[in-house]
């Protein structure tokens, strides 16, 4: 796999006649029922392959990973050479460190297809859905991802991920983005990144135009090629914002500077944040909403006359 600063691959940009467009829509077609197959493929043979091998628990989920890590890379290479999409990797060396904790907005449905492509040995946060699909189950279980099942102890098992070193994949909205839409993130990744993580690296995602989003079926495909460009920003340090407060609070802090870091980021021109206005209401499905460490913020803010909400 390439080690390079920047992984460019693009073609000049046209028009779509109707064939391609046809060809393009019957390459994308191909590209969900390869991922299939592939999953299949790894579940039933190369996974219980590689679980003959001799090693400890560390180095066999260390070769899943691997292999999941490949088939994604193959399966990116798929849609880029049968001109599906266009990619632009920047600063994919700066990934895959111990105890990394990788936040990424979620345009689209195959951003996490891209990050682990790239990253030979990463755990990742992923939907609870993917444990009961007869074509994921298998992978995500043998790589011990973990199950965004919005329980508090997902929480704890994704910092004592980080604390052994582990570089995690994190995408703090939960879902992905609105099209046009400022990313809103819950405060359960920004709770994890407190509680283990080594160092903070965002990765700021956009896909033009936007395909594969929760309003857009996979068959209604853009009239032109799809370009996909991941640009990793600057380190963020974790303790600066768990120093002076508890941490319910200074989850709060980082949470909102990760998103602040987003919308400037995201913003055409980085200048005028003109996103639309967006209101984060709570969801059920936030583990923080029910997690015991916010009953003293609860208290403390009670005292001072104000209630309290971790979606201020």
């Amino acid at each position: 796999m390439e080690d390079t600063s920047m992984v460019l691959a693009t073609h000049p940009v046209r028009r779509s006649s109707g064939a391609n467009y046809l060809w393009r829509l019957c390459a994308t077609g191909a590209s969900f029922v390869l991922f299939g197959l592939g999953g299949l493929v790894l579940r039933l043979i190369i996974l219980p392959l590689l679980g003959l091998l001799p090693g400890d628990a560390a180095t066999r989920r260390r070769r899943v990973r691997h292999a999941i890590s490949k088939a994604f890379y193959l399966h990116v290479q798929f849609m880029y050479r049968s001109a599906v999409l266009e990619y632009e990797f920047q600063g994919m060396e700066r990934l895959g460190r111990p105890g990394q904790m990788i936040i990424a907005n979620h345009p689209s449905l195959i951003d996490v297809v891209f990050l682990i492509a790239h990253i030979r040995d990463a755990n990742c946060i992923v939907k609870q859905s993917l444990w009961r699909n007869p074509f994921t189950r298998g992978p995500v279980r043998m790589a011990q991802y973990i199950s965004n099942n919005g329980s508090p102890d997902m929480l704890e098992q994704a910092a004592d991920a980080l604390r052994e070193g582990q570089t995690l994949i994190v995408f703090p909205e939960g879902t992905r983005t609105t099209p046009s839409r400022a990313p809103v993130f819950h405060r359960g990744a920004a709770a994890i990144a407190l509680r283990g993580a080594r160092v903070i690296t965002p990765v700021f995602i956009t896909v033009r135009p936007t395909t594969l989003t929760k309003a857009e079926p996979w068959y209604r495909i853009p009239e032109r090629r799809v370009r996909v460009t991941l640009r990793v920003g600057d380190d963020i340090a974790p303790e600066g914002f768990n120093a002076s407060a508890p941490l319910p609070i200074a989850s709060r802090r980082l949470n909102e500077h990760l998103q602040e870091v987003y919308r400037t980021a995201l913003q055409p021109g980085h200048a005028d944040h003109g996103w639309p206005a967006t209101e984060h209401s709570p969801s059920a499905n936030d583990p923080l909403e029910t997690h015991p460490d916010l009953n003293l913020a609860r208290r403390m803010e009670k005292r001072q006359g104000r209630p309290f909400s971790i979606y201020e």
